[in-house]
């Protein structure tokens, strides 16, 4: 049996492992178009691979994915976080879990987990043609037939596609033109612009816990928060980005997000604590006492932006006072005016629909014998390693090779 794996990737490299090991006297070959594969792989984790991660209840875990929901449910409960660990744990490559759930390799270098995979297809002869593009799928008797750029047709008995994402749906018209239904692919995972906010200059600076809200909408996210010299990024934003990434999309990234630096919703709470400050502390400057421990740079900012006088003392600040500096503490809103996606780490949302795709096989349902895997599927996720283990999964699964 004849097997062609399109896709050099996470997804292309895990499936080609696993059709090999269900079926050890195929022949397996890996199709990359361009001269490097694992790229992702390679950059993920700030070069350090988040594997996957810790999260163990597929309930929990599909949580993490904006778009597919409980259709899901049924990949992970075939091949789950846990199985990842397991699957690398047997190749003696420890992986460790941070509080935040991510894991990585013990080595902290994603050159172990491309060096593990290698490892696997050159003991399992999988053959790899680096500079292959595949330009047509057709289905022809008994067999699929791919047209490979400046190369004679080639004829497989299965074929898996796992070429990841596309930026632009044009890069997945030769699945198109099967039947299948394409979802338009819009950036996912990207950080917000503000070039027009003095913000930036506290570039650097990290609060922990925060909640970001989009202006107009119901998408809102909490965790840490990053300012950069362009805007604003962190796991809260970057969730955001991906949750809202078709919404986003068509509001041509420019709009409002409203950011509560203390992570309490209950505005007369705030006020409170600010009070409890005014009765302990009244003689004290107000840049002097930091409610909720915000960092000292954001604290002067919010000072600076409630117009207040520098040498202003809790007591002299009044209702109004108070009320303005609750307002910026719980809904402190700047102007987004474009996006920054990271060229190497780059996610899209849409791709083949999962209702073009059996998900107990990662087979199509118009093309008998071919499967997708990875994220040429409508599968994407917030960072934290879900990705990962969207392509570990599908290709385990497409690996199986299992027909309807």
């Amino acid at each position: 049996m004849n097997i062609a794996i399109i896709g050099g990737g996470a997804a292309g490299f895990f499936s080609a492992i696993n059709v090999k090991e269900n079926y050890p006297k195929s022949n397996v070959v890996i199709f990359e178009k361009s001269q490097k594969v694992l790229s992702k792989v390679k950059v993920s984790g700030g070069g350090r691979c988040n594997v996957t991660n810790g999260c163990s209840s597929v309930n929990e875990l599909i949580k993490a994915y904006p778009r597919g929901g409980k259709k899901l449910k049924k990949i992970f409960n075939e091949f789950n976080t846990t199985d990842t660990i397991k699957w690398f744990e047997t190749k003696k490559i420890p992986l460790y879990t941070q509080e935040d759930g991510r894991v990585f390799p013990k080595t902290d270098q994603s050159q172990t987990i491309i060096n593990c995979l290698f490892k696997e297809i050159r003991r399992l002869s999988i053959y790899l043609e680096l500079g292959t593009k595949i330009e047509k799928i057709e289905k022809v008797k008994g067999a699929i037939r791919l047209s490979v750029k400046n190369k004679d047709p080639q004829k497989f008995h299965k074929v898996i596609v796992a070429t990841g994402g596309s930026p632009k749906i044009k890069g997945m018209e030769w699945i198109k033109e099967l039947g299948h239904k394409i979802e338009s692919p819009v950036p996912s995972l990207f950080t917000f612009n503000m070039p027009n906010e003095n913000i930036k200059k506290l570039m650097g600076l990290v609060v922990e816990k925060t909640i970001v809200s989009i202006q107009g909408t119901k998408l809102k996210s909490d965790g840490p928060l990053l300012v950069t010299h362009w805007g604003m990024s962190g796991p809260a934003i970057l969730k955001l980005s991906s949750f809202g990434a078709k919404i986003l999309n068509e509001k041509n990234y420019d709009f409002k997000i409203q950011v509560n630096w203390v992570n309490e919703v209950n505005n007369e709470v705030v006020a409170n604590q600010l009070k409890e400050i005014i009765k302990n502390n009244p003689k004290k400057l107000v840049s002097n006492i930091k409610p909720y421990f915000l960092p000292e740079r954001l604290w002067n900012f919010i000072i600076e932006k409630s117009l207040f006088e520098k040498d202003k003392r809790w007591e002299e600040l009044g209702n109004k006072g108070i009320n303005k500096l609750v307002s910026l503490l719980t809904n402190d809103i700047y102007c987004v005016k474009g996006k920054t996606t990271f060229k190497e780490e780059f996610v899209t949302c849409g791709g083949v629909s999962l209702d073009s795709v059996n998900l107990n096989t990662m087979e199509s349902k118009i093309c008998q014998g071919l499967y997708f895997a990875g994220e040429i599927l409508d599968i994407d996720a917030i960072t934290g390693g879900y990705n990962f283990q969207a392509a570990w999964s599908t290709g385990f699964i497409a690996g199986k090779l299992i027909s309807s």
